[in-house]
């Protein structure tokens, strides 16, 4: 183990900045991130242990005891739940013997539970062992757990099910693409190193000029004027670095995921305009580890647009060099903000950082750095070759262009849709095939719960912004039950701690969402909850914490009825009873009650 671990070590060049790669390529040989080799990584790094366990402690996938020969994780997200998840987890506990959290005796099989893993459009998924799982039922667990105890490779199981994405030889995972309506841009005709060419014959300030004028938005969710960013980058002096945003984690999010395997030159190419326009050498695609499954595929487009020159010195032969590099992540949805991100890659906790300065000022090595979403670099290929009058014709005023949709949920046709800006929500959900519908969920837990008063709103960054993520929930759905609290348990394990009121008040608000299912709340709580997400809101110092309390006040706000009928009116009849009201809270979210100053 001491040989292997240096040799990781030095197989990235004794690089403290590569620990997060150090650290994967540990997990992977050995199961698992042990003390010895913590301090194996340390010693050779010329780092403290300290520093190495920080990173290792804060990321999902990195495990201090050796997971089972088929580690297994599966996704409990809100789809996932909606979907039957219930059922396949007991189902694994039966066959296992053990319950989710632990290891079978031999050491065979471990179950974990781990966040949505970009598999909303076939729910329930799971990973095992980096490998995909779709669709899965009592059935298929069967199959899988018998098929480990003859102790068969985790790529050849899935073979009855799929062949994979497009059955690509170098995609071994059990996903399929859902592509259920291609627009003009991202999922249009594509014709690879075209719009490179024509970028690479133009000044760069004239390509972010194209940029800007298309009126093209950050796609991540932000909607930041990408044209903007690549101006204020470029008027940085020094080496400067082009970063992909493709930590998908929003749940209820796989647009991405469509992308990188389906349009993976586009995304490449897009990077490399965006490296000629502010002046880079280097590109990095921050990938979530959920998408492990796709790095053979990756890399072998980076190696095949290498030996066309579309990627590495002198490309097309017009004196411009770059490359692009794959970091990948360890599982951490706050690494989807771009400070975060940044720290990530650097090999430290994806914790996000003050601003400013701002990553275009000081970003990835403390250089000038770019960071877009995988949707955002596609498109600009596209506004590229066509131009920007062709891309701003399309969409509203304020949000020019199409919009990548990741539907599921409660519909006929779950799956990936592009559509020009300002769609109603009525006209998706009759795309969809969705009916009785109590409310969507736009932007994924972070964004807001609709309700069918509003189904006439657009969606579009002026009305209803989103990233991509549209969950449908029927009329059948608990919604508090089935969907709020699964969303503030996910914001309440999901938050870095760095800020004292998101790492706080988000427990507080999970417990007090349980009091109202559990049917112990008092009418109080309501207007308490609503009071406590506005405390986080505004002291929380990224999007995280600015948004972890919506799934409870957007409810609140469109449903309060539910909420109503699950909470007592009691009226207090002193100070006394208010005081013994505020303990009994206390009590149940596990603080000890200061009467005082509560």
């Amino acid at each position: 183990m001491r040989e292997k671990v240096i040799s990781i070590v030095q197989s990235y060049g004794k690089n403290s900045g590569r620990l997060m790669d150090i650290l994967l390529s540990v997990q992977s040989e050995f199961g698992c991130v042990s003390e010895e080799a913590v301090s194996l990584i340390a010693s050779e790094l010329g780092i403290s242990e300290v520093d190495v366990n920080q990173t290792k402690t804060f990321y999902h996938f990195f495990t201090t005891n050796r997971v089972g020969k088929y580690a297994i994780y599966m996704n409990n997200s809100v789809v996932s739940e909606m979907m039957g998840m219930a059922e396949v987890v007991d189902e694994l506990e039966k066959q296992t013997g053990v319950k989710f959290g632990q290891t079978t005796p031999d050491g065979l099989v471990s179950l974990h539970f781990t966040a949505c893993i970009g598999m909303s459009d076939q729910e329930p998924a799971a990973l095992i062992n980096s490998v995909v799982f779709t669709q899965l039922n009592r059935d298929k667990v069967r199959k899988l757990i018998s098929d480990m105890r003859e102790g068969k490779p985790v790529e050849s199981m899935f073979s009855e099910y799929g062949d994979g994405v497009n059955a690509n030889p170098l995609v071994k995972s059990m996903v399929k693409n859902n592509i259920r309506k291609a627009g003009p841009v991202t999922l249009g005709e594509y014709a690879v190193g075209t719009s490179l060419g024509k970028a690479l014959g133009m000044d760069p300030n004239a390509v972010i000029d194209e940029v800007k004028n298309s009126g093209l938005r950050g796609r991540g969710g932000a909607g930041f004027p990408t044209g903007l960013k690549w101006m204020f980058c470029s008027k940085e002096a020094g080496e400067k670095y082009v970063m992909c945003n493709a930590d998908e984690g929003e749940p209820g999010t796989f647009k991405d995921r469509v992308l990188l395997t389906e349009r993976a030159n586009m995304l490449f190419e897009g990077m490399t305009i965006a490296g000629w326009a502010i002046g880079a050498k280097e590109g990095v695609l921050y990938l979530r580890f959920e998408y492990k499954y796709l790095k053979a595929y990756l890399e072998s487009v980076l190696a095949d647009m290498r030996t066309k020159n579309l990627l590495g010195n002198n490309i097309l032969g017009k004196g411009f060099n770059y490359d692009i590099r794959i970091q990948f992540g360890a599982g951490a949805y706050v690494c989807g903000e771009e400070s975060a991100l940044i720290e990530s890659s650097e090999g430290k906790r994806g914790e996000p950082r003050n601003r400013p300065p701002f990553p275009v000022q000081k970003g990835y090595n403390a250089k000038p750095t770019v960071i877009n979403n995988v949707e955002t670099f596609c498109s600009v290929v596209k506004i590229v070759e066509q131009g920007s009058a062709w891309y701003k014709a399309m969409g509203t005023e304020e949000s020019a262009g199409t919009k990548l949709l990741s539907i599921s949920g409660d519909c006929e046709k779950p799956g990936v849709y592009e559509i020009a800006w300002g769609m109603t929500l009525n006209e998706m959900l009759a795309m969809v095939g969705a009916t009785d519908v109590q409310a969507v969920q736009v932007a994924g837990p972070s964004g807001s719960c609709i309700p069918p008063s509003q189904f006439g709103r657009k969606i579009a960054i002026e009305d209803l912004a989103t990233g991509g993520s549209m969950i449908v929930i029927g009329k059948k759905r608990d919604l508090l039950k089935d969907v709020v609290m699964n969303f503030m348990r996910f914001f309440e394990d999901e938050s870095c701690g760095s800020c004292v009121t998101c790492r706080s008040f988000n427990m507080i608000l999970t417990k007090q969402i349980e009091k109202v299912v559990a049917g112990t709340a008092i009418r109080t709580d309501i207007d308490n909850m609503k009071a406590w997400s506005q405390i986080i809101r505004k002291t929380s110092r990224c999007g995280l914490g600015q948004t972890s309390s919506n799934p409870i006040t957007t409810t609140i706000e469109n449903f309060r009825e539910l909420y109503e009928a699950r909470t007592k009116d009691v009226a207090y009849q002193s100070d006394f009873d208010m005081n013994k009201a505020v303990a009994d809270s206390c009590k149940v979210v596990g603080r000890v009650p200061n009467v005082h100053h509560e």
